[in-house]
């Protein structure tokens, strides 16, 4: 897994995303299911927390000019023995960076999170 900030490249997000003065963030992460039964994963159990407890869900944007590969936005099965790697795109207030990628899916007890390196 990998966080990137800003990403070069594309347009920066609009206001519209509820985020002033923001640029586009990414993070870069792999999804496996080692054995058992099927999977189900997508963007929306991911979000990324900011020092002074603020936090950024997704957006469900795809295509365009967003880095490849996408993560998908819509409940993609992965099935025993394999795995599925994708970008999730953040905007995120350009003088700010997070401090953890936190991963909470409804069926798991508790969320998982990384820390995110300084720049």
């Amino acid at each position: 897994m990998s966080y990137q900030q800003p990403v070069k490249g594309i347009n920066p997000p609009g206001e519209g995303l509820g985020v002033e003065d923001a640029v586009w963030a990414t993070v870069e992460v792999k999804v496996c299911n080692a054995q058992g039964p099927d999977i189900s994963v997508d963007q929306q159990p991911w979000s990324l927390a900011f020092p002074d407890g603020a936090r950024i869900q997704v957006t469900g944007l795809n295509g365009g000019d967003l880095p490849k590969p996408e993560f998908p936005t819509m409940p993609t099965v992965v099935r025993a023995g394999d795995c599925l790697r994708g970008k999730i795109p953040f905007p995120v207030p350009k003088d700010q960076r997070p401090s953890k990628i936190i991963y909470a899916p409804l069926s798991a007890p508790s969320p998982t999170e990384w820390a995110v390196p300084s720049a």
